[in-house]
């Protein structure tokens, strides 16, 4: 399914917007590095550094969120991002969740996903509390009456990040008390053309059913083909800025020459 005239307007829109809004605003945000732009000796380099780490981190914030909403919300009953998903926790519960967390991280269990969900699905919910920390859902949509909840992190966590992470989306199907969709969600594959594989990651995620990479998520969402329709918009987008951004990272690298 191809993206509609509307979506690609969405996004189109949206890039716009964050790029030109980094433009504008990256000259109060550039900090010092006196050490590193002594090292490398050369300071517009280490200006393109800065500037593209500050918008690589804007990506993960919030455009990556944004478009997933747009992408969903003409097939969805219903989508939000940063999701509040309520709810309360059992101490059966929690036991329950730590006990297959210890389990997967041991070696003494194989992730499966399914068999996990019925386990904390059986626990009891009685005399649960309220907990604050892991309740927001990144990304959120309701499609053909089945809930789906979305965790989108970076691309190359630690283990604890996997392992938190995994811990959150038990948590979720705890927190609704039924047959939920949970996923870690990437937004591309930095191993690519090979398959995902990251050590860290140890087996605690079972992937495809509760973890997507790249092109698997984006074509969750938006349909076929979605992941090179949105390469395809961002590399217009980029043509589009691309002597702005160059000349922002010029004027960048005269005030740090200057300081």
């Amino acid at each position: 399914m191809a993206l509609s005239n509307s979506q690609k307007e969405k996004i189109a829109a949206l890039l716009e917007k964050k790029i030109e809004d980094k433009l504008r605003r990256y000259a109060r945000e550039t900090s010092s590095m006196p050490f590193l732009i002594r090292l490398i000796q050369n300071s517009e380099q280490v200006a393109a550094y800065s500037f593209l780490h500050s918008i690589n981190t804007t990506l993960g914030m919030s455009i990556y969120e944004d478009v997933s909403k747009i992408l969903a919300e003409e097939t969805a009953d219903e989508c939000f991002t940063k999701y509040d998903i309520g709810g309360v926790i059992s101490r059966e519960q929690r036991s329950v969740i730590d006990n297959i967390i210890r389990k997967l991280r041991s070696g003494e269990k194989k992730v499966d996903h399914e068999q996990e969900v019925r386990l904390v699905l059986m626990a009891s919910a009685s005399d649960g509390k309220v907990q604050k920390e892991g309740r927001i859902a990144d990304f959120y949509m309701r499609r053909s009456g089945q809930e789906h909840y979305f965790e989108i992190k970076t691309v190359k966590p630690n283990i604890d990040v996997f392992t938190k992470s995994k811990t959150k989306l038990l948590e979720w199907v705890a927190r609704r008390r039924s047959q939920i969709k949970v996923f870690l969600a990437f937004p591309y594959n930095p191993y690519h053309p090979q398959p995902y594989k990251r050590f860290t990651e140890q087996g605690v995620l079972d992937q495809g059913k509760e973890f997507l990479v790249g092109k698997e998520y984006w074509d969750f969402l938006g349909g076929e083909n979605t992941f090179e329709e949105l390469l395809t918009l961002f590399n217009n987008i980029g043509k589009k800025f691309k002597e702005k951004i160059q000349a922002k990272i010029k004027e960048v690298a005269r005030v740090k020459m200057s300081s």
